[in-house]
């Protein structure tokens, strides 16, 4: 027609394009409400005339597929990243915490996640009938740390059906509400919070529950205030599957937190609670589960006959149930072995058969159609077992496969003592006996035993936990308490990985002044001078009361042991918390007890030894046997009261 193109009613950029002659394809332009895609040509291709045509194509319709589509994008990766950044822990508190952080700002401007209480001991969450009603407030995050929500700690109630988080709960979907300055069962619940909440500039809620299993763990809030557009239903299936990946991660850690705990308290039911009373060691002791779930590291300390005392520490491979319940067994396997007062090697041989024995029933048991691996079966265990004799001063120790001891002299020396390493337990190599060191201590030293644990944390390796843990030790004058609290100070980690035991045990000797030692030779006559001299030696003690009791006991044993038994015969009287008996020979013949009949003229002594000994037995050596007795002393040196033998139905050892 024409007309100039500023009089066509285009836009004044369009129409700018068009006066400047120059080329272009597909350039974004408005017109009113209307995007157009404009390209412009000349009508002389080599440029020689002046003449150009336009087309112009409406992209309002592509363009906002196009937007929607990178919105689409963006959820996809949002949940992508959930996935990566939800759950990276076993712990219920910081899964909330993650799910809050990971929406914010992509998702909304403020989340709010709040659990059931049971939920955040570990427990198995109630019925939503029974227990939905009010939750925790576990994790809070926004865009600025102002905000009127209500803090992490307290409890939300929800008591207004409509509600959205009511609403929510009862449909087990999720709930948007567009407009908060409408919704009045919102407003109705808190009306001070919901003020103050509008004030701020929150418009917006979408609130979906936290369901795993069908059943609800707690709820998620999604809270717009920076953001102009509202929630709408578009985003409420973005919302429910991002809900569901956090509620996954929570039950996940949940369940981890119920094991934990129980596994915790198995472990510790099955430790020492109260160290047994001793003269031999001042001990002090640490152990502290780890972060990650529970192994089976345990320690303990187990009087022996003649004053000495058992010092133990023990590794069972793994975490778990399995774990601290293999470690029970074991640590009352040890109990029972000690009780044959046998020397460190032999008892850790016992100990490794038995602990084959576990393994194979656990294989059995793993192959037997209940679904477990294999492998979870069999046990990896370590165990150092040492012996303390106050009246010498000489530990005696072996290992199974576990770090040494550090022993810690007087004058504030540390070494570590080189002993046969020994293998794990379990393995069943015979031919691998375990070995025993003896060590000579002074009063005042300290044996410091220890699981890997306190010196591999964190990735630490073993020489370097071996020199912070030498250089904290070389301190004299320090109680075994403080002892420990500063071992764990240096080498503890915030989260250790492993369990740690850690037992520290101070030295002391016996008064030689009470210990009294004889040679005897085997002649009968030779026991009466040693039961007079042993007379004389508990009137020096003060213990004139138990002087007929402890001859006759002398007497019986030094005369078994002169008749039937071989050189070289000793006598030793120990006083310590009891009064202690010991007669020894070169013999290893073994008593058995039999019955002695009433027309029988021997064969009662040992019976009598046993009526009246608060607690007898047979510790065998090297080379030889020693049997013991132990007369409790009452107050002032005097004898306890003891109730007379039946003299109808006795019975005896009889060698």
């Amino acid at each position: 027609e024409g007309r100039h193109v500023s009089e066509l009613g285009l836009d004044p950029r369009t129409v700018e394009l068009l006066e400047s002659g120059r080329t272009a394809t597909d350039e974004v332009h408005r017109a009113g409400d209307r995007l157009l895609a404009v390209s412009v040509r000349s009508t002389v291709p080599d440029g020689s005339a002046s003449g150009s045509v336009m087309t112009m194509r409406d992209t309002t319709e592509l363009a906002a597929l196009s937007g929607r589509a990178a919105v689409a994008r963006g959820r996809l990766q949002l949940l992508y990243e959930a996935g990566v950044r939800i759950g990276t822990t076993l712990e219920v508190v910081r899964t909330a915490e993650e799910l809050a952080e990971v929406a914010v700002p992509r998702f909304a401007d403020f989340v709010t996640v709040e659990l059931l209480e049971p939920v955040l001991r570990g427990e198995e969450p109630p019925p939503a009938e029974a227990g939905a009603a009010e939750m925790r407030r576990t994790a809070l995050s926004g865009l600025r740390p102002e905000q009127p929500l209500q803090p992490v700690g307290d409890m939300v109630r929800f008591q207004v059906p409509s509600t959205p988080m009511a609403r929510a709960l009862a449909t087990g979907h999720a709930v948007v509400e567009t407009e908060l300055a409408s919704a009045e069962g919102w407003r109705a619940q808190d009306p001070e919070g919901a003020a103050q909440a509008l004030a701020y500039g929150m418009h917006s809620l979408l609130t979906v529950p936290l369901l795993a299993r069908g059943v609800v763990l707690g709820m998620a809030n999604f809270w717009r205030a920076d953001t102009p557009e509202p929630y709408g239903e578009e985003d409420l299936s973005f919302a429910e599957e991002l809900a569901a990946r956090a509620a996954v991660a929570i039950d996940n850690a949940r369940r981890f937190t119920r094991e934990h705990a129980m596994a915790v308290t198995l472990q510790r039911s099955l430790l020492p609670r109260v160290l047994p009373e001793q003269n031999a060691v001042e001990v002090a002791y640490r152990y502290l589960p780890a972060t990650a779930g529970v192994g089976g590291d345990w320690f303990d300390v187990i009087p022996l006959p003649g004053a000495r005392v058992a010092l133990v520490v023990g590794d069972v491979v793994g975490h778990g149930l399995h774990a601290a319940a293999t470690m029970g067994r074991l640590r009352t396997a040890v109990h029972n072995f000690s009780t044959l007062d046998v020397p460190p090697d032999e008892l850790l041989g016992h100990l490794d058969e038995l602990t084959g024995r576990i393994d194979e029933q656990g294989a059995a048991e793993a192959e037997g159609g209940n679904g477990r691996r294999r492998e979870e079966g069999i046990t990896g265990a370590t165990c150092l077992y040492a012996i303390y004799d106050p009246a010498s001063g000489v530990c005696t120790m072996a290992s199974a496969g576990h770090p040494g001891p550090a022993v810690v002299r007087p004058d504030g020396r540390v070494e570590f003592p080189a002993l046969a390493p020994g293998l794990p337990l379990g393995l069943g190599l015979g031919d691998a006996p375990f070995e025993a060191t003896e060590l000579r201590l002074a009063e005042g030293s300290k044996l410091v035993l220890y699981t890997d644990g306190l010196l591999e944390d964190h990735g630490r390796d073993l020489d370097t936990g071996l020199g912070l843990l030498g250089s904290t030790l070389a301190s004299p004058d320090r109680s075994p308490e403080q002892t420990c609290a500063d071992v764990l100070a240096t080498l503890l980690s915030p989260a250790p990985r492993d369990d740690i035991a850690l037992l520290v045990a101070r030295t002391r000797l016996l008064d030689r002044e009470r210990i009294a030692e004889w040679d005897v030779a085997r002649d009968p006559s030779a026991v009466s001078p040693v039961r007079n001299a042993a007379a004389e030696k508990l009137a020096d003690w003060g213990l004139e009361g138990l002087a007929f009791t402890a001859e006759l006991i002398l007497s019986e044993l030094i005369t078994n042991a002169v008749r039937y038994g071989a050189d070289p015969v000793r006598v030793r009287l120990l006083y310590d918390r009891r009064l202690i008996c010991e007669v020894s020979d070169g013999s290893s013949t073994s008593p058995h007890l039999r019955h002695a009949a009433t027309t029988d003229e021997g064969g009662r002594g040992l019976y009598l030894v046993a009526q009246y000994a608060e607690r007898w037995g047979t510790r065998y050596g090297r080379r030889g046997k020693t049997i013991w007795a132990e007369l409790s002393v009452g107050p002032g040196g005097a004898e306890p009261e003891v109730p007379a033998p039946d003299l109808d139905a006795l019975e005896d050892l009889a060698w």
